[in-house]
C-alpha cells in the first residue's frame, strides 16, 4: 500500500544563511539550508552552491503554411566541452528585462535573432532548467511567423551575439531531432511539442 504523502510547502524549509560569493552577469550564491524530511523530521543545515539569473524565454517560430521552423546557430561558452563544436542549434531565446512579460521578451528575442515577427503564439511549457545547481526558469513558446523571407545574420553587436538565422521543413528538424543534432533543452522541448501538436496547430493558425 502506497503512503499518502503531505505535499511540501514553502514553510517545510529554511534558509539559515545566503553567502554571496559571486556577483556579475551571474550570481553564484552558497545557501546553508535545512528543509522538512518525508519521514516528517528535520535535516541537519547542510551547503548548496546557487548559480542565480533571470528567468528566460525561448520561443520557437513556426509558419504553418510552408510548414517550417525558424533555428538559429550560435556560439556558446558552456558547450565548450561538446565533441562537434561549441556552435549550437537553437530556438529564439531571451531574459527578462524589468517589468516585462514572457510573451514580451519572445515577441522582442524573435526581432533581434532571427528578424522575424511573431503573429501570434502559443504556450508550451515552463520549467526549471537544472534546478540541482541553478534558479533559471524558462517559459517556452510557439510563435507563428511568415517564413518566407526570414534568414541572415543577426544578433546585438553590444552584446557580442553573432547569429545565424535559417529556415527548415518540421520533418527535417524532426530527424535532426532524433539524430541527436539538437544539444539544448528548449530547443528540444518546442520541436518534441510540435512533432505531437503540428496537425491541430496548423488548422488552428491557417484559420487565421
Amino acid at each position: 500500500m502506497t503512503e499518502k504523502l503531505t505535499p511540501f510547502s514553502q514553510n517545510d524549509y529554511e534558509i539559515v544563511k545566503r553567502e554571496l560569493l559571486y556577483e556579475g552577469v551571474f550570481r553564484l550564491a552558497r545557501y546553508h539550508i535545512r528543509h522538512r524530511t518525508f519521514r516528517g523530521e528535520w535535516t541537519p543545515v547542510f551547503t548548496r552552491e546557487v548559480l542565480e539569473r533571470r528567468s528566460a524565454v525561448a520561443v520557437l517560430p513556426y509558419d504553418p503554411i510552408l510548414d517550417q521552423v525558424v533555428l538559429i546557430e550560435q556560439f556558446r561558452a558552456g558547450a565548450l566541452a561538446n565533441p562537434q563544436s561549441p556552435w549550437l542549434i537553437e530556438i529564439v531565446a531571451g531574459v527578462y528585462e524589468e517589468g516585462e512579460q514572457p510573451v514580451d521578451v519572445a515577441k522582442r528575442e524573435a526581432v533581434e535573432e532571427a528578424g522575424c515577427k511573431i503573429l501570434d503564439i502559443h504556450p508550451i511549457s515552463e520549467y526549471f532548467v537544472s534546478p540541482g545547481g541553478t534558479n533559471e526558469y524558462v517559459h517556452v513558446y510557439c510563435g507563428r511567423v511568415d517564413a518566407t523571407k526570414l534568414g541572415g545574420f543577426h544578433g546585438l553587436a553590444n552584446e557580442h551575439e553573432d547569429i545565424r538565422a535559417f529556415t527548415l521543413s518540421s520533418d527535417e528538424a524532426f530527424i535532426w531531432l532524433q539524430e541527436g543534432r539538437i544539444k539544448n533543452s528548449p530547443t528540444i522541448v518546442s520541436l518534441q511539442w510540435l512533432q505531437l501538436n503540428r496537425e491541430w496547430l496548423r488548422q488552428l493558425w491557417q484559420a487565421k
